[in-house]
């Protein structure tokens, strides 16, 4: 198979033509009792099939959560396979949460499972750790870069678990979190318009300034709605980066369900609400 536009092309013109958001697919049990659903596998897919139905063909990107897939074995799997082929068909890009890390062949044979093109899982990006050392990931990088696909790396996350790691200072006055930007810094250069390597920075960090988030990829940022954050604060938090940050919406958007228009006003008011703090920033 040829490989397809790179990810970094279709994610910028993604958001450009249909606003820098991106919605989760968080099955919790919580929220399918929520939304009147049992907490099986019917309830499972009942509730992905909706938020695709409302929103794949409006928002910039999609990203299912895997572990609340694979708690239900291999019909879990099956379920999210779906999801992910539907999302895609609707024109939504997948954003794969599955946060792996790993070394040598089990990190590559991570990599095959959602980014090699003929994959059951085949996803236009995935999230990953880079806490085994970065150049960890190079298996996955290489076949991201083969098959057109991307990568999220963990870097300044909003848990505040993720402090102790990130913000350590390592020998030469950076920080961890600051290194693995600066990996990432590397991986982008000279891709225009947009790098397919992106790092996961939390919208609720506040001052970012030490900081140089331009790394010429995408930032996904959770982090906005439940947790506490908001689009205004999105050029504070960013600042010349801000154009490139792809916000993540998961519970404040997904309460409103199972209605499908009420699903489908909420996160267009979020568009909304995005483009005009990245436009004022």
């Amino acid at each position: 198979m040829s490989p397809i536009e790179p990810f970094g092309a279709r994610l910028r013109r993604a958001m450009d033509e249909r606003g820098p958001l991106c919605v989760g697919i968080d099955p919790h049990a919580s929220l399918l009792l929520e939304w009147g659903l049992n907490d099986d596998v019917a309830g499972l897919e009942r509730f992905s099939r909706t938020v695709v139905e409302a929103v794949a063909d409006r928002v910039a990107a999609l990203k299912p959560q895997s572990a609340f897939f694979e708690r239900f074995g291999s019909r879990g799997i099956a379920v999210l396979e779906r999801t992910v082929e539907e999302a895609r068909a609707a024109g939504a890009l997948v954003i794969m949460d599955a946060k792996r890390g790993d070394i040598g062949s089990t990190m590559a044979a991570y990599a095959e499972s959602f980014l090699r093109e003929d994959a059951p899982l085949f996803s236009d990006a995935l999230t990953v750790s880079p806490y085994l050392g970065y150049g960890s990931l190079k298996p996955a990088v290489d076949l991201a870069r083969e098959n057109g696909t991307g990568l999220f790396v963990l870097a300044l996350t909003s848990n505040p678990e993720g402090a102790e790691v990130q913000h350590a200072v390592r020998p030469g006055g950076r920080t961890v979190g600051a290194t693995v930007l600066a990996h990432l810094a590397e991986e982008n250069a000279g891709q225009t318009p947009l790098g397919s390597f992106g790092a996961v920075v939390g919208a609720t960090l506040g001052d970012l300034s030490s900081y140089d988030l331009r790394m010429g990829g995408p930032l996904l940022a959770p982090g906005i709605g439940a947790q506490g954050a908001t689009p205004a604060d999105l050029p504070r938090v960013f600042g010349a980066a801000v154009r490139n940050v792809l916000p993540n919406v998961s519970r404040s958007v997904l309460r409103h369900g199972p209605d499908v228009g009420a699903l489908r006003d909420v996160s267009e008011r979020f568009v909304e609400e995005v483009r005009a703090a990245v436009a004022a920033g």
